[in-house]
């Protein structure tokens, strides 16, 4: 299907996207298919294959825990973090794995389960993606019973292995039945000029070739509310953040003085407040968390920041209805979505193919399109707005120190939203018109990422992840 609003703004569990989200989709798929097939009750024993970045920063990043999950027949979108405790303390108490038998466990296989049955291969690259990973099931007598190669492209998304052309075939049919398709800025532009409607009206008319006006404003407000759900948790969460590093949460910490301080919400700490909700989703996104990707789970902060923003600080705000703010969210997600639709079909938003520019630029100029839109911005001024956050933001490697999701990303994504409310303001005091367009600045980041050094990306083999020491 044609990428849309709720591929790139889906819920899931942290710390990654790619790492976490895309192996517990592909093993879930896995798990559903083996169970189809009649096959399930003959499984044995089990192989995992883990490649590249994912082999390389799985541990982490969760991969293997998710990958775990996603066999018992779990999906990121439903499973949460106490079943998730839950599960993974009774394979490592048991050993045993419930292959397939998440929605009844009386339906699953019990199935032994040791560290020797995945095997991590971080210096080979499959030939599609650095995040390959190869499932395969065998009988008592070691004849193999279903195996299937995938690859985590970034964003939750996942890719089969053969099935590469038939995916881009099936996109590009699914796009022909949307009312005003768009693969780049420049028809994105056109077919608001022609219409004479704004970005997010565009994305709107084409996501009703699949729901109803009612469920799309209600999915994007739902969207929305785990956003915020997940700020509320984590101002709860205290003390410091999984994995070894030691990193303090700051989180509640900082909301606790900005009670005191900005007791009225002056404006004058609208900054203060930015970083406070960025941090607070990448905190508990890193804690495993439920998260909206966003459109990656590493740069999942910099949305609900920005948007906070445009709720609380943005002219005109304080004396909006409820209405008029979940008009608001409603638009901000639909022009920052229609962003987020270059970018997967012209690039990439994966840190292990491109490097952080591809998570963290992206949400950035996605964030800074939907901040431009909600304020009154032409097209032609959004457009502005994405260009100016990516182009800031070229070149930004994926360097994250023990392979978890911690340093540098937390910090990176409040950076990043304050790079995305610079950009639309910038914007929004210009006409328009600018001499590099978003679709120049999208190759460009392509291109970078194509000639970047596999070190810094999301390898932990360069930048920051080797040159700060860990304990």
């Amino acid at each position: 299907m044609a990428v849309g609003v709720f591929d790139l703004f889906s819920v899931g569990i942290g710390p990654s996207s790619s790492h976490t989200v895309g192996p517990m989709r592909a093993a879930a798929v896995f798990a559903g298919e083996l169970k189809d097939s009649g096959a399930l009750e003959r499984v044995a024993s089990l192989r995992v294959d883990l490649y590249g970045s994912l082999a390389a920063t799985g541990r982490g990043h969760g991969t293997m825990t998710a990958v775990l999950l996603g066999l018992e027949g779990y999906h990121p979108e439903v499973i949460l973090p106490d079943e998730v405790e839950e599960r993974l303390a009774s394979i490592a108490e048991t050993g045993t794995l419930n292959l397939a038998g998440a929605a009844d466990p009386a339906s699953g296989v019990p199935l032994p389960y040791g560290e020797g049955d995945m095997i991590l291969h971080p210096l080979t690259v499959l030939p599609r993606h650095t995040n390959g990973m190869k499932f395969a099931v065998s009988d008592a007598e070691g004849a193999v019973l279903h195996e299937a190669t995938f690859f985590s492209v970034g964003g939750g998304f996942i890719v089969r292995e053969g099935e590469e052309d038939a995916a881009q075939k099936e996109l590009d049919e699914s796009k022909k039945e949307l009312p005003l398709p768009f693969r780049t800025a420049a028809e994105l532009m056109g077919r608001c000029s022609s219409k004479g409607l704004g970005i997010s009206d565009i994305m709107f008319i084409n996501e009703r070739a699949s729901r109803s006006e009612e469920e799309i404003r209600a999915g994007l407000l739902h969207i929305w509310s785990v956003m915020e759900e997940c700020v509320a948790v984590s101002l709860k969460r205290e003390g410091v953040l999984p994995g070894g590093l030691r990193v303090r949460r700051r989180a509640p910490d900082w909301h606790e003085r900005l009670l005191k301080e900005d007791k009225d919400r002056d404006p004058k700490y609208w900054q203060e407040w930015v970083n406070l909700i960025a941090l607070a989703v990448n905190e508990e996104n890193a804690s495993g968390g439920r998260v909206v990707t966003a459109p990656t789970n590493g740069a999942a902060g910099i949305i609900p920041a920005v948007l906070y923003y445009a709720l609380n600080f943005a002219p005109g705000m304080d004396k909006a209805t409820q209405q008029d703010k979940d008009d608001v969210v409603v638009k901000f997600l639909l022009a920052a979505g229609a962003v987020g639709v270059l970018y997967k079909e012209q690039a990439s938003i994966s840190g292990a193919e491109v490097g952080c520019q591809g998570e963290v630029g992206s949400a950035s100029s996605m964030a800074a399109a939907g901040l431009a839109e909600v304020m009154g911005g032409s097209p032609g001024q959004v457009e502005n707005a994405a260009e100016i956050a990516m182009e800031h933001n070229l070149g930004l490697t994926c360097d994250p120190i023990g392979g978890l999701v911690q340093i540098p990303c937390i910090e990176r994504n409040a950076i990043a939203a304050a790079k995305a409310i610079n950009a639309a303001k910038m914007a929004l005091w210009g006409d328009g018109t600018h001499r590099v367009s978003l679709d120049e600045v999208i190759v460009t980041m392509r291109e970078t990422g194509r000639d970047m050094s596999s070190k810094y990306k999301e390898t932990a083999m360069g930048g920051l992840a080797v040159n700060v020491v860990e304990c």
